[in-house]
């Protein structure tokens, strides 16, 4: 059985969130990945253009190659 959707925002832990998603099935999680895609597309279409990403300080970490 899969966990329950809560709508209170003190049950949102990131351990919940993770357990929520590693509940999902291989083609839920791709097409949620492409749902996601999407919807950055539709609200910035130029991002596939953008080079060189920069880290925000405490928000977002950009991984790259060594």
């Amino acid at each position: 059985m899969r966990p329950q959707v809560s709508h209170n925002r003190r049950e949102e832990t990131i351990e919940a969130k993770a357990r929520w998603f590693q509940s999902l099935t291989q083609s839920e999680r791709a097409e949620l990945l492409s749902a996601y895609t999407d919807l950055i597309l539709e609200v910035n279409p130029t991002i596939l253009e953008q080079k060189r990403a920069q880290p925000i300080a405490g928000r977002i970490r950009v991984v790259t190659k060594a």
